[in-house]
């Protein structure tokens, strides 16, 4: 429809590249311009706008922006209400949830939640782990830091609650994870009455379909051989096909093309054993999107 637009938010900071990343591959090109909040896109039908991920969930509530990625603890944190379309899982690191943990110094006496009875603990993650302490049936002190959260407890905080992936930033600053207070992952939002209008869901639904695709695709690659006929039930055998290899007849009808899709980190040790049972002319090519 003419002159409709979709209000886009994505997340600046550390989920900023691996988000423009994910976008490339599923097909949009996202340019920014040195120290705008308005990127550019290739698509005249949506309008992209760079806010925090903390932000996100509230503007997509308020309808200052139809839609946008975030993570599942922030929506928590704003309880914002919005409509969830799909779970993304990829993070600044790995394609995998974060991690909101409780951590304390490596010297610290404190080895359970309930330990923290009556301490201070400093986070971003306020209401989070305040519903969490209180379930724990634990009263605590929890102050919001405003960055460089690793660092506090030299300066006489008891605990943080840090999210991360590997651990490694929390072992450099010889902190010592206790307990887990929830996993998160990237989720793709839509206001409620923007979700309603017709010409901005469909929208939706084809940005998701093809991010979607993009991260089924992380880690995988396309592996194209041929075989003869009497040779293929083998080399078949071996391949850990994601969906049954695709087999079709070559123009000598004593040979077969086969096609498949496997974990690119399977490819050193799947190629010989694949020569070895008979393939030939084997070709590995990159995927930027899988979608069933």
């Amino acid at each position: 429809m003419a002159g409709n637009k979709l209000r886009l938010g994505i997340p600046k900071g550390s989920l900023q590249d691996t988000t423009l990343r994910l976008f490339k591959k599923a097909g949009y090109k996202i340019r920014i311009p040195e120290r705008s909040y308005f990127p550019d896109i290739d698509d005249d039908d949506i309008e992209v706008v760079l806010f925090r991920a903390q932000e996100i969930s509230r503007y997509v509530e308020d309808g200052i922006i139809d839609c946008g990625i975030t993570g599942n603890d922030w929506i928590e944190e704003n309880s914002s209400s919005v409509e969830r379309v799909t779970e993304l899982v990829y993070a600044k690191e790995s394609m995998k949830p974060v991690r909101w943990v409780l951590a304390v110094p490596e010297s610290s006496a404190v080895s359970r939640v309930k330990d923290l009875q009556g301490k201070r603990i400093a986070t971003e993650l306020v209401k989070v782990t305040s519903r969490y302490l209180k379930k724990k049936g634990v009263t605590a002190e929890v102050e919001f830091s405003w960055g460089a959260t690793e660092v506090k407890p030299r300066m006489g905080i008891d605990a943080i609650v840090e999210v991360t992936e590997t651990g490694a930033s929390l072992r450099a600053n010889n902190l010592r994870i206790v307990e887990t207070i929830c996993e998160s992952t990237t989720q793709f939002i839509v206001n409620k009455k923007a979700w309603q209008d017709a010409w901005k869901r469909e929208k939706v639904e084809r940005i998701v379909l093809l991010l979607k695709g993009a991260i089924v695709a992380e880690g995988k690659v396309g592996l194209k051989m041929n075989a003869r006929k009497e040779d293929a039930e083998k080399v078949i055998s071996i391949l850990p096909a994601m969906q049954a290899p695709t087999v079709s007849l070559l123009f000598d009808e004593k040979w077969v093309d086969i096609e498949t899709i496997i974990d690119e980190k399977d490819v050193k040790r799947l190629i010989p054993e694949l020569r070895k049972a008979g393939a030939q002319g084997i070709i590995e090519y990159p995927l930027n999107k899988v979608i069933y």
